[in-house]
């Protein structure tokens, strides 16, 4: 069989989100929720993932390489919106995995499976469902006595559906497996007569008989999320499988419930990420680091690395083997060297650090003029003592020192001691004087 084609359903704007953004671009765990589908279909081999997007294309800047964009032009219903992909199914006998953008946790297994199970049999549509203890709000599956879906009714409105009906516990979860051909066929057959004088893709499911089941056993993987209370848990449900994830990889995390670590974080084995840290977007730790109470951003950690506490490692941070950032220390788009230390109390920020280096307490990078960003070089094995502020453009060679409460403003030779400060005075009697005025 060729690689199944998937069907990203992503045009709604999703007005119970109370947000100018729309609903599928809200990020979960640093990825857009259309995106976690997307990604799900990627892994499971689909030979093209095809995102159904509005006419405003919001989508298209973020889909990653694989994906791409059908426009629906207007917003006549789920049928419509796959009928918007239908040049992209290739292939007659290609199974088509239809999926929605609002669905994040669905995963790769889930979807190797249903297109397993819809290639082995004869159906040309299976479906997706799901037992749940409080079936309110989804259409029920009625069985027919071979097994197979005899209808789908919706419960949105009363009347819908009799009370046997609303008896029943397994429901649809709004992914699909299709034969493209048939599917295509029965798209062109689709009509918009109901109240809603929309098109329903159940309308096409249901002409695609037979119709077989394939129940989840997990239902949080088929959560949908209409409002922010939804976004909560599925980010919830969402973290948890991250943290999973790196704790079965030999990392570990001290207390999940206070650490949040985004999706493409990456992280070594026996590394130790403490209560109260962030790690965001692409941040990259490798082996043995231990990460306390800190907020890293597109940060990359090297092995051995020490980060905390409260530090801040912007986008950009390069800390290479056994560098260490200490406390309230923020590190910017700089390359802290092999075994250097900054301790404490210091920004770092457009610098490039040699290895064996110490910057004292207060070791201030000045990189903006006001107008441009410069970058400030420090060789390996310099010593900086407290409070010295690097006005870039400024080097400081290899072995070099600074003196307490300097402003470096010219480069510092190999090995030579910078002081740049006015002598102190001392004015008696000040205090006295201060009082007669």
């Amino acid at each position: 069989m060729p690689a199944p084609v998937a069907v990203i359903l992503a045009a709604g704007q999703g007005t119970r989100m109370r947000s100018a953004v729309p609903k599928v671009l809200h990020p979960i765990c640093g990825r857009p929720m259309a995106l976690w589908p997307v990604h799900a279909a990627l892994e499971a081999g689909a030979e093209r993932v095809v995102v159904v997007g509005g006419p405003d294309r919001a989508l298209e800047p973020v889909l990653p390489p694989g994906a791409e964009l059908a426009v629906q032009k207007d917003p006549l219903g789920t049928g419509d919106a796959v009928r918007a992909a239908a040049e992209h199914f290739g292939d007659p006998d290609t199974t088509i995995l239809v999926l929605n953008g609002d669905v994040p946790l669905i995963t790769a297994e889930v979807l190797d499976d249903l297109a397993a199970a819809h290639d082995a049999g004869d159906a040309r549509a299976t479906v997706t469902t799901m037992e749940l203890d409080d079936p309110s709000g989804y259409g029920r599956i009625v069985r027919a006595s071979d097994g197979t879906i005899a209808k789908i009714v919706e419960t949105k409105n009363p009347g819908d559906a009799t009370r046997e009906e609303l008896a029943i516990r397994e429901v649809n979860a709004g992914i699909y497996a299709f034969t493209a051909g048939p599917l295509a066929a029965a798209l062109e057959r689709l009509t918009s007569d109901n109240a809603q004088g929309e098109q329903y893709l159940t309308d096409v499911v249901l002409d695609l008989q037979p119709v077989v089941p394939h129940l989840v056993d997990d239902p949080t993987l088929t959560l949908g999320v209409n409002d922010r209370v939804d976004l909560a848990t599925v980010t919830a449900l969402a973290q948890r499988r991250i943290h999973v994830g790196h704790q079965l990889a030999g990392v570990t995390i001290t207390d999940p419930a206070s650490t949040v670590i985004d999706v493409d974080v990456t992280i070594g084995q026996d590394t130790v990420i403490e209560p109260f840290t962030s790690l965001r977007n692409a941040t990259a730790i490798g082996a043995r680091c231990r990460v306390v109470h800190s907020h890293l951003d597109h940060a990359t950690l090297h092995d051995g690395v020490s980060v905390g506490p409260f530090a801040y490692l912007r986008p950009g941070a390069v800390l290479r083997d056994n560098a260490k950032a200490g406390t309230f220390v923020e590190i910017k788009n700089s390359d802290i060297g092999e075994g250097t230390k900054v301790p404490h109390l210091s920004y770092i920020g457009d610098a490039d650090v040699g290895p064996g280096t110490n910057l004292g307490a207060s070791t201030i990078t000045a990189n903006y003029d006001g107008t441009d960003k410069h970058r400030t070089t420090i060789g390996s094995g310099v010593r900086t003592s407290v409070d010295t502020t690097l006005v870039a453009p400024v080097t400081v060679g290899d072995d070099a020192y600074t003196g307490a409460g300097s402003v470096i403003t010219e480069d510092v030779p190999p090995g030579a001691l910078g002081i740049a400060r006015e002598r102190q005075t001392n004015v008696a009697n000040y205090a006295e004087k201060r009082r007669k005025k």
